[in-house]
């Protein structure tokens, strides 16, 4: 593969992690705000598939290219900001994978009191306070390794 497509491919996974995490945390506050358990239930639905679909793929994909760009142009991966993207890169795994976990209870929770016809339970909001928290984090790593592809400072790690 040439430098310029693996570029691309990386760019373009990035594109969908920044744009499906934002994306689905928009779709999910919104939804969250009605308090309405259908439209909970039916975007949380939709939300699990497009993590599924798209996140997933990305997060698969962004590592082997990003490992293919840096064999590629020569760079070691223990220069540091490749580390610190490495280990940032991580800090979302830990906090994406329990909000996947967390959706998908959501979206069970929300149809269980559709089916019910009953109001949301409690622990529908607890849970839905530590999804919508762990989304800072995530989020604020994920700008920070876009940042570091394109500075490419020199860190010493």
């Amino acid at each position: 593969m040439t430098y310029e497509f693996l570029k691309f491919l990386h760019i373009i996974g990035a594109c969908v992690l920044i744009g499906t995490g934002a994306g689905i945390a928009f779709f999910m506050v919104i939804a969250a705000r009605t308090l309405d358990a259908t439209a909970i239930a039916h975007t949380a639905g939709t939300v699990v598939i497009a993590d599924t679909l798209f996140t997933a793929t990305a997060v698969i994909a962004q590592p082997i290219t990003g490992y293919l760009l840096a064999r590629d142009v020569g760079w070691p991966l223990t220069e540091g900001w490749i580390l610190l993207s490495l280990a940032l890169y991580v800090l979302i795994g830990a906090f994406w994978l329990p909000v996947v976990w967390i959706q998908i209870q959501l979206r069970n929770l929300a149809a269980t009191a559709v089916e019910t016809n009953t109001p949301l339970p409690p622990r529908y909001h607890t849970l839905y306070r530590i999804w919508f928290a762990c989304g800072f984090p995530a989020f604020i790593a994920i700008l920070g390794i876009v940042w570091l592809m394109i500075a490419r400072p020199t860190l010493s790690l």
